[in-house]
């Protein structure tokens, strides 16, 4: 915890790292909610 701008870049990666991930999941789940669901 010696620079705490490393840290604050680590969690701002981390962060979108999770955004994108959740991102992907609720497209593919719409993706497939419009395509299956007719």
């Amino acid at each position: 915890m010696s620079e705490p701008t490393n840290q604050k870049k680590a969690n701002a990666r981390l962060g979108l790292i999770l955004a994108s991930v959740a991102a992907v999941f609720f497209l593919g789940f719409m993706a497939k909610m419009i395509l299956l669901g007719k």
